[in-house]
Parts: structure tokens; sequence; C-alpha cells
């Protein structure tokens, strides 16, 4: 039986077909860019989260961040800090959440595409996992010892590791990069007009996601042949134990250890 209801948009999809198994095993098998949409649409629930409770109930909007965001001074018997924090966005700014959304959603689907739905995730936890890792060695080398106390949340270590991914690709295929350099460079310039943004953060994420794509795509000659799965998960795997190892090591100037 016809559906005789006016609609603006005809041939749209339905919420129920958007999210159905068989439309995303569509997408999946097609290279979509289905994990970026997944972290997106996680940042955003999360961060509409944040934005009710801050209205509702401060004190549970403090527990949350107490617990998801990135504190060096704890970080290294919390560790999963490194990753909640990624997801997390200042509840009293929509700019935050909207500017690291969108900047994903530029970046990360070009990613996707091209390194597969894994290994791209792989890129992005890494990277991300690489900003906290920024922010335990500033607290522990800087010279100002804050730097344990001061709290971080957000995409931007994880963003900035995509930027330098796709330095590392821009450079291998020969392509112009001029675009991509001043885009970077607005971003590596936030943090001197706009105040409290953890830079450290940025600095640990692009060091950490450029190393890891120029290990994928130049890495050791006995393992190109490899998959890039494969190379992903080696490469990945090799910096995360670093960047374990080098929190273990910051943690050994942690003035605030006493307190936990």
């Amino acid at each position: 039986m016809p559906n005789n209801r006016f609609s603006l948009f005809p041939d749209s999809p339905s919420m129920r077909q958007v999210f159905s198994l068989r439309s995303l095993r569509y997408r999946w098998r097609n290279g979509e860019p289905v994990v970026t949409s997944a972290i997106i649409v996680v940042c955003v629930a999360l961060w509409i989260v944040e934005f009710v409770l801050n209205l509702v109930s401060r004190p549970a909007l403090a527990d949350l961040l107490q617990y998801g965001a990135m504190q060096p001074y704890r970080a290294a018997r919390e560790p999963w800090m490194f990753v909640t924090s990624m997801f997390l966005h200042s509840p009293t700014s929509i700019f935050h959440i909207l500017f690291n959304m969108l900047t994903l959603w530029c970046v990360g689907p070009f990613l996707e595409r091209l390194m597969g739905h894994w290994p791209y995730l792989m890129l992005y936890m890494i990277a991300g996992i690489g900003g906290g890792v920024g922010m335990e060695l500033w607290a522990a080398f800087g010279r100002d010892p804050s730097g344990w106390i001061t709290y971080s949340y957000g995409a931007s270590g994880a963003l900035f590791g995509l930027f330098a991914a796709c330095l590392v690709v821009y450079r291998k295929a020969g392509a112009d990069m001029r675009s991509m350099l001043v885009w970077m460079a607005i971003n590596f310039a936030m943090p001197l007009v706009v105040p409290n943004i953890a830079w450290q953060a940025h600095v640990g994420g692009f060091i950490f996601g450029g190393l890891l794509t120029l290990l994928v795509v130049d890495g050791p000659r006995a393992l190109r042949g490899k998959s890039t799965l494969a190379r992903t998960s080696i490469y990945g795997g090799a910096l995360l134990l670093l960047e374990v190892i080098i929190v273990v090591i910051c943690n050994q100037n942690n003035i605030y250890a006493m307190m936990l």
C-alpha cells in the first residue's frame, strides 16, 4: 500500500534504516567512514550528558570529569584517563565540541578510507593516548609543578595525530601540502590566542600519530609486504609500549604521588 504522506525529502532513509545492522555492514564493506561517524556520535552524546549535568547536577559533572579527564598526577594509577579524556569536551562551550568534530569530519574520512577501519582506529587511539603522554612529559620535565594537577580533555591530541598522518601521506604521494600546512598552522597557533588549551597534548598526539604513519608507510623493508592492518598492529603495539614506558618514567617525578 503506497505511503501518501508528504515528505520534503521523499527518498531519504529512515533512522531505522541508517542504524540497522544491514546498513552498517554495507557501509563497512564499502569503506565508508563508519569509525569516524561512531567517534563523533560518542563525543556528541557525552557532551550532551555533560551539558545536562552542568545544568542539573554540578557535583555529578565534577565526578564525571574527575574520573574521565586527563590528570597527569593520577594517570599512571588510573590509565583509563588516557582514553576517556579523548571523548570528553567542555560542557560550558559548544565551540570546543563543534570545532573538534568539524575538524574530525574534514580529516577522518580521508584517512579511514585510505587505511581501512581498524588501522585508522588504531592511529586515532595511539595519537590520542600520545596527547596524554605529552601532558605527562610536560608535568615531569617542565618548569611548572602545576602541570601535574592540570585537567585536560578533548579530541585535540588525536586530531593532531591525524594531521601528522595526512602530512606523511601527502609527502609520500608528492601531493601539494600547502593547504594542510595552513590548516595545521592555524590549529597550532590556537593556544596563543585562546586560553586554557593543552598544547602539550597537541604536540604529543602529532608526534605519535606521525611516527605511527611514517612506520606504516616507510617502515623496515622486512614488514612492507604485510597488510596495512598487520603493519599498523605491529607498530601500534610497539608505540603503545613506548607510551607506557614514558608514563612510568615520568611518574618517577610525580611530586603529588603521596596524595594518592
